[in-house]
């Protein structure tokens, strides 16, 4: 990950993390840490940029709200919420590193993850046109139909009526594509009667990472009422 320049927090913008805690997310009692490091020791992130879920909860403690801003390790945090699976007294770090993120500028969010958030609110978060997709899953499903046993499997498009709808992790069409085969087979096998769509398709929601709750809801928005024009009843999520 490219370094990220450190944020310039002024005395006037400079509002402090604690406090917007305690107000926004009253949920989180950072007084009940314990400061056991149960949420460090199972933490990927442990150790990255020299901070871990502990470190963390202590900078928020004592004010150090400038290091923690300009600090790579928000954004490396995975938000898989172990930390607060294993901390005794159930603290959310999690949220809070969420809330963080949507406190930077989003010109000063790591570049590849904002892209890929701005590119799938338009598409996709590869940004190949939606026509591109389509071709893609009939070559690699003619293709697939050349193995014996297979001829009649089937990868549909904006199929009304289908019971579930599937999305399709971007990055397998479009540098991947037969990766996309062994789930078809799994549905075909089972028998199970689904679709894809041809826009709104990429189930890989980057809009997540970036701590923007507007951007998150809107991609998510626009695969719901892609699901709700096909009538399919039940949403299978890849990611």
């Amino acid at each position: 990950m490219a370094e990220m320049a450190p944020l310039l927090i002024t005395p006037e913008t400079r509002p402090k993390l604690r406090e917007i805690f305690e107000k926004e997310l009253s949920f989180v009692n950072l007084d009940l840490c314990l400061t056991c490091g149960m949420c460090a020791s199972g933490c990927p992130a442990s150790g990255i940029d020299g901070l871990d879920p502990r470190k963390f909860l202590r900078l928020i403690m004592f004010g150090a709200d400038e290091k923690i801003l300009s600090s790579q390790w928000i954004w490396v945090c995975t938000l898989c919420d172990r930390c607060r699976y294993v901390c005794p007294m159930n603290i959310n770090i999690a949220r809070m590193v969420y809330r963080i993120r949507g406190m930077v500028p989003k010109e000063k969010r790591p570049p590849n993850l904002q892209r890929s958030c701005e590119l799938q609110k338009k598409t996709n978060s590869t940004g190949i046109p939606n026509e591109d997709f389509v071709w893609v899953v009939n070559d690699v499903l003619e293709e697939a139909r050349q193995e014996p046993g297979w001829e009649d499997l089937k990868a549909p498009i904006d199929k009304k009526g289908a019971e579930y709808y599937l999305n399709q992790n971007a990055k397998e069409p479009t540098v991947e594509p037969e990766e996309m085969v062994h789930l078809w087979k799994i549905l075909h096998v089972v028998g199970i009667d689904w679709t894809y769509s041809s826009k709104w398709w990429d189930g890989a929601n980057y809009c997540l990472f970036t701590g923007d709750p507007e951007d998150w809801e809107y991609t998510l928005r626009k695969q719901v009422e892609t699901i709700e024009e096909l009538g399919c009843k039940y949403y299978i999520n890849t990611e």
